[in-house]
């Protein structure tokens, strides 16, 4: 089975006000269709290595890969497009566009990607909102949908593109138990049904167990 990421020997360092040592030699590989989980206790450098890993932060040693392409020292220009085009991105507040429609919102990432005609974009957009059972949503203002009705819009952005992996930061952190739950059916239901990869930060212990592997970390270290 292919490797879609692959950390090694990461290694981060934040310098002030002095110098601690955040993440200590960090080895591991997402393959295709794998739903993997990243739990550990505040502060053990969870979201600092995702951080990383979506390549937002390029201040660390070691080498990232994606899709078996070194992607350690590129330039800003290529780093945003691989991150627009590969990787999928979920937070725990859905950074939806409150004065734009549903639709709007998904199709922003592919209009700056730039690939498509406007036309195409749109009909890919709302076949992602077709795939969440949320198409009915699509005219509807961002700003007038439920908490778990903009979780599934921002899950629709971060698929616009088909990217080769999807990254959580707490995806569930903001939603009741029902809500939860739809997240992680539809998240199951992508690495199943699409071979699509997923790295989840969590603190969620019942979401993080049906996962297909759980990556525990501690001061900067991962243990399991």
């Amino acid at each position: 089975m292919s490797i879609v990421l692959e950390a090694k020997h990461i290694n981060k360092y934040f310098k002030k006000p002095v110098l601690f040592h955040v993440l200590k030699d960090i080895n591991f590989q997402i393959k295709k269709g794998e739903f993997a989980s990243i739990m550990g206790k505040s502060g053990c450098g969870k979201s600092t290595l995702l951080y990383i890993l979506s390549t937002m932060d390029t201040d660390y040693e070691g080498e990232l890969f994606l899709n078996n392409q070194l992607i350690t020292n590129q330039s800003r220009d290529h780093l945003s497009h691989i991150r627009n085009k590969h990787i999928g991105f979920v937070f725990q507040f859905h950074y939806l566009l409150p004065e734009f429609s549903v639709l709007e919102n998904v199709m922003l990432p592919a209009k700056k990607l730039a690939e498509k005609s406007t036309l195409e974009i749109e009909h890919d957009a709302f076949e992602k909102l077709k795939m969440l059972n949320i198409e009915q949503l699509a005219k509807k203002k961002a700003s007038r949908i439920s908490g778990g009705e903009k979780q599934r819009v921002a899950i629709a952005r971060a698929l616009i593109n088909n990217p080769t992996i999807i990254m959580g930061d707490e995806p569930t952190g903001n939603l009741d138990s029902y809500n939860s739950e739809n997240v992680f059916k539809i998240f199951k239901k992508l690495s199943d049904d699409e071979g699509l990869s997923l790295l989840v930060v969590t603190h969620d212990e019942d979401f993080a167990k049906r996962t297909n592997r759980i990556i525990t970390m501690e001061d900067g270290m991962i243990i399991t």
